[in-house]
């Protein structure tokens, strides 16, 4: 048998990036508690075009978990109530009936808020393009194979490319740091020989643009990997420090 809630809606609305914010209640009922959590922000925006007003604007695309737009503040936790997943995984059973949801975006200077829930993460796109790609000719799929590459290398590597780029690690840092975010992408390159090439200047260039965008320090509080639905380690920061280290003793 199918269980239900009813819920209380806490909900961030913001006509635009210079508009001042509020938070707007909803109620909620009879909503499945195997419902996903976007699909009952569905059901909320049905109801409220239904009634002639302004739906909730919020970010999805794969809702599978894998390209990270789904960037909600949920009761203080990024992503919400569950762990290593993204919001358009989360459930409505890992709440209660009667419970009071507060829903917000991301809170940080790099991603401002464009309307309601919707945030601005270009600044993620940003840090790439400043050096966080290959642009050596590695030749064809047959020659890069070629290069022998240690399993456990290939291992941390792939773990580190893992990262989505949703930003819970600027989210849920109280310095809204991007570390996390920039020292995965180091990683999947710095442990790879393709990656070496350009290995000094991707490490300078990367945490430049980070702190050019208004991304906040490191100061190893670990709240960013705890709240990454993808698991990425904090030691890809150090690995990244020594990257940088590297990069301006060679300087």
């Amino acid at each position: 048998m199918e269980n239900s809630i009813n819920i209380k809606l806490k909900v961030w609305r913001q006509a635009g990036p210079k508009a001042k914010g509020r938070f707007e209640t909803y109620e909620l009922s009879n909503i499945s508690t195997d419902s996903s959590f976007l699909e009952m922000f569905d059901i909320l925006n049905e109801q409220l075009i239904n009634k002639g007003e302004e739906p909730v604007a919020f970010d999805h695309d794969c809702r599978e978990g894998i390209c990270g737009m789904c960037s909600l503040y949920i009761n203080g936790r990024p992503h919400g109530p569950d762990d290593d997943v993204t919001t358009c995984q989360l459930h409505m059973r890992k709440f209660k009936d009667g419970q009071t949801i507060t829903i917000e975006p991301w809170r940080s200077a790099g991603f401002p808020v464009i309307k309601d829930l919707i945030v601005d993460r270009t600044a993620f796109d940003q840090i790439i393009a400043s050096g966080g790609y290959v642009s050596v000719n590695t030749g064809g799929i047959p020659d890069a194979n070629a290069i022998p590459i240690p399993k456990p290398d290939a291992d941390e590597a792939m773990d580190a490319a893992s990262c989505i780029g949703c930003g819970a690690c600027v989210a849920a840092c109280k310095n809204g740091s991007a570390m996390l975010f920039v020292s995965a992408k180091v990683s999947q390159m710095a442990l790879l020989p393709q990656g070496r090439v350009e290995a000094t200047r991707r490490a300078k260039n990367m945490v430049a643009k980070m702190d050019e965008l208004g991304f906040g320090n490191c100061t190893n509080t670990g709240a960013c990997e705890v709240e990454c639905p993808k698991g990425i380690s904090l030691a890809n920061i150090a690995r990244l420090n020594r990257e940088f280290l590297k990069a301006s003793l060679q300087d």
